[in-house]
């Protein structure tokens, strides 16, 4: 779970160069900049910034002044972020918390954002413990209403979103729009999660009768970002014990994410300042 990996294949140096060329482009005061000034920004020879641009710009990723010689990114620079969002960038930080979370519980966690009346699995520590019974979690999909991780959503997002999802279920025709029917038993789920700080299930998901699970939001400027959880086998652990034993260690990882993702939001902001 460590972003440090080690690889039998050699560096691509010109891959890196052409990024740096992109990424001083991208840095420069108005979008745009000479050979010589981005020689001197990279530290690389003049006329393999030409080179580098000159193949960037056949791909239609730069494009160059006639009047004056400068290079500024095209349109085409935006396609590379279309497959990135912020639930991407959460996971990205979250990883190596993930992986601290595993050494300490052993049994397995997932990093769940909510994606449409579901929670999607965006990362997991599945493949890695030696304990998990389902290691393809990966882009999972877990129901709101019947598992901690959808149920720590529910309860600690805002209530208009809270009214938008169950209105989704509502609309749907299986075991979740049943129990989203039966508004007093949701509304005392959700404020028992709210009360206590997490949320649970005990084999209450068809899809996971064996297992019990425990989540806590990850929460930024009053929005849940997302939620994590770690879940273990109903017979080996009861879920008193696991409350008991797991909440102090997934507060712990919550707050160390919210941390990390706060640090970004100010790094982000003085950039832009």
């Amino acid at each position: 779970m460590s972003a440090r990996y080690s690889s039998t294949y050699h560096h691509v140096q010109g891959l890196s160069r052409g990024l740096a060329l992109l990424t001083a482009l991208n840095r420069s005061l108005g979008g745009w900049a000479t050979i010589g000034q981005l020689s001197k920004v990279t530290g690389l020879h003049r006329t393999t910034v030409r080179r580098l641009l000159e193949t960037l710009q056949a791909e239609g990723y730069v494009r160059r002044s006639t009047s004056d010689d400068s290079y500024r990114l095209s349109l085409k620079v935006r396609q590379l972020s279309d497959g990135f969002t912020d639930d991407e960038w959460i996971s990205e930080i979250a990883n190596p918390v993930l992986g601290e979370l595993l050494k300490r519980l052993v049994w397995p966690s997932d990093l769940c954002t909510i994606d449409g009346d579901c929670m999607l699995v965006r990362e997991t520590t599945h493949r890695f413990s030696p304990l998990s019974f389902h290691r393809a979690m990966i882009w999972q999909r877990l129901p709101l209403l019947m598992t901690a991780a959808g149920r720590a959503y529910l309860a600690f997002c805002g209530d208009e979103e809270r009214e938008q999802l169950l209105a989704l279920l509502l609309s749907g025709n299986d075991a979740q729009a049943s129990l989203a029917r039966n508004r007093v038993l949701v509304d005392r789920m959700i404020e028992k999660v709210r009360r206590q700080g997490y949320a649970t299930n005990d084999g209450e998901w068809a899809g996971q009768p064996k297992i019990s699970a425990i989540a806590v939001p990850i929460m930024n400027r009053g929005k849940v970002l997302a939620t994590l959880n770690v879940v273990c086998l109903r017979q080996a652990k009861s879920l008193s014990e696991a409350e008991q034993a797991y909440f102090p260690e997934l507060q712990w990882a919550a707050r160390k994410i919210e941390s990390m993702v706060s640090d970004e939001d100010s790094t982000n902001e003085n950039k832009c300042a």
